[in-house]
């Protein structure tokens, strides 16, 4: 199994992306960069997983949005769940400007097998996709008192929390289940740079790291150790957790 995370600029600019593989239990770092056009983004996806290859997919977009105005139920619930640690989702509806934009990407990996999946039967040969959404992740994972600030503040803010995201990822992600060591390997985790335009390349593929580990960690826990925030026909979003929690 191979999975990938997508951190999708919802209306323009380049995308993280990032590629883990599933060998000998346990996850390591196969790819991690960034491409700007949809069209290089799914070459990427062909390159790392063929027709008949098994892998799943998380995206940090709203690929599905049933609602022409509004909150999803998904964007609702996150608000209820995550609003304490600074973790709601902004809200998708089909009049947003990113709306056409990610709902045929969750499309075109739809032409290519990869499925909603909202439900899973962990640890078996698939191939899916999913929403993520990296801020609740990241409080989850790593037991945090709230969300890493690193997207908006003043550039050494987001210098600092980015850092510690990248010390978590580093640091806490080998010892979780699964566990990813990304100091093993050729890939490595880029340092934090010092200008913010370089600072925003290094967001994009640490939320796509994040994203990737999302979607193992859905393969190999299902609901045992994930939350699922709305459904197939209302858009539902992946959460990983510490135990388990009710399906919405």
């Amino acid at each position: 199994m191979k999975f990938l995370g997508i951190d999708l600029g919802w209306s323009s600019g380049a995308s993280g992306l990032c590629c883990l593989g599933w060998q000998a239990g346990r996850l390591e770092l196969l790819d991690l960069q960034r491409q700007e056009s949809v069209s290089d983004i799914l070459a990427w996806v062909d390159s790392w997983l063929a027709p008949d290859e098994s892998g799943g997919i998380a995206v940090d977009a709203p690929t599905l949005i049933p609602n022409a105005t509004g909150m999803r139920l998904p964007d609702r619930l996150t608000h209820k769940y995550f609003g304490r640690y600074h973790a709601g989702c902004y809200p998708a509806n089909l009049g947003s400007a990113f709306a056409a934009r990610t709902v045929a990407f969750g499309l075109s990996l739809e032409a290519r097998g990869f499925q909603h999946a909202p439900i899973i039967e962990p640890k078996q040969p698939s191939r899916f996709q999913i929403e993520a959404f990296p801020h609740p992740a990241i409080v989850h994972l790593f037991e945090l008192p709230q969300i890493l600030k690193y997207k908006k503040g003043r550039l050494a803010q987001r210098q600092a929390e980015l850092a510690r995201l990248r010390q978590y990822i580093c640091e806490h992600l080998p010892q979780l289940e699964p566990s990813l060591d990304v100091a093993q390997g050729k890939i490595r985790v880029p340092e934090i740079p010092l200008t913010g335009t370089a600072l925003k390349a290094v967001e994009d593929q640490l939320d796509s790291i994040i994203c990737a580990y999302i979607a193992a960690h859905w393969w190999y826990w299902g609901l045992e150790r994930n939350l699922v925030l709305g459904d197939r026909a209302q858009g539902y979003i992946v959460v990983p957790i510490k135990s388990a929690m009710p399906t919405h």
